[in-house]
């Protein structure tokens, strides 16, 4: 039976993998499928994975009786572990084959607790808070089943309020206790009632010391052994934290191994990629964020597999998606020695958005994806580039958020909504609705919905390339490419995400800018050369303005190589800091 109000507390879980299952596989189904999946439940908070400390040294890992993984993961209220929103991911049609094949090759002990109380030092550290994303934890597991008689669960609940905790207060690196009970869900399926606590360390801490000595060794202490603890029912673990969750898969290390193989979801929307047989010989993940307002972003991040390799944020323009960044990654990642991990997405307005977003779409609402981003994969900081109107997101990002953006680079895009803007986009959605209304049936790439279609797709990428760039055969193609992407972008998305460029002015937070920034622009894109120039004398005290050769709109595309030497250079000129890029 199930309590009449939300009781929070945790699923906690140890594992331990069989001699046939590789390691790498082990830890790619864990942190880039199994753990992201529960962390998109709104009822979980936060996941971590932790690697046991106590094992015999001489010992080549942990065993049934002694696992040497465990998981935990808090829940706001433990009844949803029983609901469908959860017990549906253990089974068809959205467990994966993997997992099924995975799980088989585990023995796994899953267990439910209830939430009794919590004690916190004073400067203590959420974990799963982006910016601690790196720092260790170690963590004490301690288990006791009671003797029979009420008086025994009050008499374990006064030693620890009222001794317990306090002395373990004085152990040096001491940073969070926190108790539960064996849950109902648990108890109903015929588990023994157990209390758990579980204790919380700096890294560097006092365990063993004098002052942890003094905790374990007074006379109610020895009581509670004795008299409290039912024979046999005391167990202890010792763990070191290993691997933070996010919502969202991020772990490239583990596909950086040869015998990691490709995975894919079984509603396609997540697949990863080993270096051996990724097509472009990078590892990579491909899955999704959700936004705070429910938009679905689709991203790609691959590249250099070290968790604190520096980030390379990539923005597409309006109309497109992050595969125009496709060639220019490939030279990026070969003049940079492979030292960054990319992350490209499909900024919001690709594809229609559902009826809770936010509406109408401002510079800030698509600044504010970009921190999403980050934020979910678990990115404290990175440098930022985008084109258009992904430049301009750029921009307002460094502008906005200077302790998560590191550097930004901007291209082809302008510092304030022009006056026209609304009447110019306007146009070209009539010239999109026209055609969509004449067409007899909608047709889209992503859904059943009507798309932009050929007359504008046309129209736009004519505005967007030099015409000496149709008489090269291989940028032909590059450009057929293009016009595909806006040919079929949603035309709902389309008309939603066009906003942003309406109004927006940027100028006097750039007054005031004293991080890294530059501005790369298409020679031939039209007026903005001249543009951006000024917008590079309003950065701060003045930045750099890369002009390109033989590109337009589009700089990514047409000259993927001399942008991704602009970046690169850019980006690795730490010996004169931001000084070293000023005209």
């Amino acid at each position: 039976m199930a309590p009449p109000t939300p009781t929070p507390g945790i699923l906690y879980v140890t594992m331990q993998p069989k001699d046939t299952l590789p390691a790498a596989q082990f830890h790619d189904w864990y942190n880039n499928e199994h753990g992201p999946g529960r962390l998109r439940l709104p009822f979980c908070t936060n996941g971590f994975r932790y690697r046991a400390t106590d094992l015999p040294k001489d010992a080549h890992g942990g065993t049934q009786e002694q696992p040497e993984w465990m998981a935990v993961y808090d829940m706001t209220d433990m009844d949803f572990l029983t609901q469908d929103v959860y017990t549906r991911l253990r089974k068809d049609p959205v467990q994966s084959q993997r997992e099924r094949d995975t799980m088989k090759q585990i023995h796994v002990d899953r267990r439910f607790y209830d939430f009794v109380r919590e004690w916190k030092d004073d400067d203590y550290k959420e974990l799963e808070q982006v910016e601690h994303e790196g720092e260790g934890n170690v963590m004490i597991a301690v288990f006791f089943t009671l003797r029979d008689g009420d008086d025994k669960e009050e008499e374990l609940r006064r030693w620890y309020d009222e001794e317990h905790v306090a002395l373990l207060r004085k152990v040096p690196g001491w940073r969070r206790t926190r108790r539960f009970v064996t849950s109902y869900i648990d108890l109903n399926d015929g588990k023994q009632k157990e209390f758990l606590a579980l204790h919380e360390y700096a890294p560097e801490n006092g365990l063993g010391g004098k002052e942890f000595v003094a905790a374990t060794s007074t006379e109610w202490n020895d009581r509670i052994y004795n008299e409290v603890v039912k024979e046999g029912g005391k167990r202890r673990r010792l763990y070191s934290l290993y691997y933070t969750f996010g919502a969202a898969p991020r772990d490239l290390l583990s596909l950086d191994d040869p015998q990691t193989v490709p995975a894919q979801s079984n509603d396609g929307l997540t697949k990863t990629f080993p270096a051996s047989y990724a097509p472009t010989g990078r590892l990579a993940v491909e899955s999704f964020i959700t936004t705070p307002d429910g938009v679905t972003l689709p991203y790609r991040l691959e590249g250099n597999p070290h968790p604190s390799a520096p980030v390379l944020v990539l923005i597409n323009s309006i109309l497109v998606d992050y595969t125009i960044w496709d060639d220019f990654v490939t030279e990026f990642y070969a003049k940079t020695n492979a030292k960054y991990r990319i992350l490209r997405y499909n900024a919001r307005g690709r594809s229609s958005l559902p009826a809770s977003s936010a509406s109408p779409i401002t510079m800030n609402t698509l600044t504010t994806d970009v921190i999403a981003l980050l934020d979910t994969l678990r990115l404290n900081t990175a440098a930022i580039a985008g084109v258009s109107l992904g430049g301009a997101t750029a921009l307002n990002a460094a502008l906005m958020y200077p302790h998560r953006i590191t550097a930004f680079v901007a291209c082809d895009t302008n510092a304030l909504a022009p006056p026209g803007n609304p009447k110019a986009w306007g146009e070209r959605i009539a010239i999109a609705e026209q055609e969509a209304a004449s067409s007899s049936s909608p047709s889209s790439a992503h859904s059943s919905e009507h798309v932009v279609g050929e007359q504008l797709a046309e129209l736009t990428v004519r505005r967007w390339f030099v015409k000496q760039s149709y008489d090269d055969a291989v940028l032909a193609r590059k450009i057929d490419h293009v016009k595909s992407l806006v040919r079929t972008n949603s035309l709902l998305g389309f008309k939603h995400g066009v906003n942003a460029l309406y109004e927006y002015d940027f100028r006097s937070l750039m007054k005031a800018y004293g991080g890294k920034g530059a501005f790369l622009v298409g020679k031939g894109d039209g007026v903005l050369p001249e543009t951006m120039a000024r917008m590079a004398e309003g950065l701060g005290e003045g930045s750099q303005l890369e002009v390109v050769e033989g590109a337009g709109h589009l700089p990514m595309v047409e000259r993927p190589g001399e942008v991704a030497a602009f970046l690169a250079a850019f980006l690795e000129d730490d010996g004169g800091g931001v000084e070293g890029v000023r005209k």
